[in-house]
């Protein structure tokens, strides 16, 4: 039960429809650091976020998030699964697996980030552009896995509504879908994800 009292919405979406202005600049965030033009795919993008919530233990965002990114993946959920456990053994890019290794380190601490660090992801090809998305993501996402968790936010279990919310989410982004929730949020019983 939510700390404070929240739209019937699940996860982030309850304290974004309870206040909408602050909503609008974090998910404008969201849609840079995941959907806009760069060269990490947006698969690869909500990889690190995926699991940088899995690393916080947040059961919305690494369940919502893993959706999306399934959904940018052609639906290899198990792809997913596999970076959160361990990523060194996923099917991913040097690169990617670099890039998952410092958002680790931006995780527990972003001092924790080398120099060296860096160096091995420059060594798989990562970009300035990239090194610097990665730690934005990872910092970014420790804050919306603590708001989530803080306010001790509604989080449904069922795998289903996530991967429909994954797939709406993907295919519109995160502003057009937040935005039609908090505008007209949708009645308790009618809440999918």
């Amino acid at each position: 039960m939510p700390h404070i009292n929240l739209p019937s919405l699940p996860g982030i979406r309850g304290p974004m429809a309870f206040r909408p202005e602050t909503s609008k600049p974090l998910n404008e965030l969201v849609e840079v650091l995941l959907r806009h033009p760069n060269s990490l795919t947006p698969g690869e993008r909500e990889l690190i976020a995926t699991y940088v919530s899995s690393l916080n233990n947040c059961h919305y965002c690494q369940s919502v998030h893993g959706a999306i990114a399934a959904a940018h993946l052609d639906g290899n959920e198990d792809l997913v699964q596999c970076v959160k456990q361990d990523f060194h053994s996923a099917e991913i890019s040097p690169k990617l697996k670099a890039l998952l290794r410092i958002a680790g380190m931006v995780q527990q601490d972003g001092k924790k980030v080398t120099a060296q660090d860096v160096q091995a992801a420059r060594n798989e090809g990562a970009t300035d552009l990239e090194i610097h998305d990665t730690v934005l993501i990872a910092a970014a996402f420790c804050m919306y896995n603590r708001y989530v968790d803080g306010l001790a936010t509604v989080q449904p279990h069922d795998p289903e509504l996530y991967r429909e919310r994954g797939k709406m989410v993907a295919r519109d982004g995160y502003v057009a879908a937040n935005l039609a929730n908090v505008i007209n949020p949708p009645a308790a019983a009618s809440v999918t994800s």
